[in-house]
């Protein structure tokens, strides 16, 4: 508890210090440069010890490898490759090469919806039973996450080649002998996965609310105050205070 609440606000304290590395490709003085490379490598510390704080808490616990867990493995997967590939971003001379290319864009991606779509998806489908008063369809649930999982990786993996290749942002055309096409389908692909992972996504939230198995007040043994009460709970939440020790 402790090591993750202290690497969370030197995140935070850190972050201030990193911003420049947008701008490295501006003409900064490389003394400038110097200190926000610094920076931006060391946000990296902190940022590694919550990832180790999280793998010890889940060591610790009674592991069920249900959806909602399922989409925290997916986050820890998604949102490590976009730290890694932002460790590379901070290095000035690489930066330089890569800026305004879909490298960018694959890192952003990465670091974007791998830190916040993915663990959305893990408390959606924890709060669904508590929301709806049925539980989520693992079966449908599964094909979501497998959709979206490989139809995201197949789509920004692919963008940092072509960002590599030298394939620039904001454009959407590009000449024939840049043999980016090719990657560009594959990145395509994937975007049409993922679509069919939200259909059913959707199609999942709605055979769970008309069919779906009753959840009970606490189908996932969690022994917070919010599984106390039924699902869905009712508008006053606790007919009498509970005692909390």
């Amino acid at each position: 508890y402790t090591a993750i609440v202290v690497s969370v606000v030197a995140t935070g304290f850190i972050g201030f210090g990193v911003w420049v590395h947008h701008m490295f490709a501006t003409g900064l003085p490389q003394l400038s440069e110097s200190f926000f490379t610094a920076a931006s490598l060391m946000i990296v510390i902190p940022t590694g010890t919550q990832f180790f704080c999280w793998l010890a808490t889940i060591w610790n616990g009674r592991l069920q490898l249900r959806l909602p867990m399922l989409w925290c493995f997916g986050f820890f997967f998604v949102f490590l490759i976009g730290g890694l590939s932002g460790v590379m971003l901070a290095s000035v001379p690489i930066d330089l090469q890569v800026h305004d290319t879909y490298f960018v864009v694959a890192h952003f991606h990465y670091v974007l919806i791998g830190g916040a779509l993915f663990p959305m998806f893990a408390g959606l489908y924890f709060w669904l039973p508590k929301m709806i008063g049925k539980m989520p369809n693992e079966k449908l649930g599964k094909w979501h996450f497998w959709l979206f999982f490989l139809g995201f990786n197949l789509t920004f993996f692919t963008l940092h080649f072509l960002g590599l290749r030298g394939m620039p942002r904001r454009v959407y055309t590009y000449s024939p002998d840049m043999h980016w096409q090719w990657l560009n389908v594959i990145a395509s692909t994937g975007v049409i996965l993922m679509t069919a992972g939200l259909l059913v996504f959707l199609a999942n939230i709605y055979v769970s609310w008309q069919d779906g198995k009753v959840a009970g007040n606490n189908p996932w043994g969690d022994s917070s105050l919010e599984w106390d009460t039924s699902s869905p709970p009712p508008p006053y939440n606790f007919l009498h205070l509970p005692t909390v020790n």
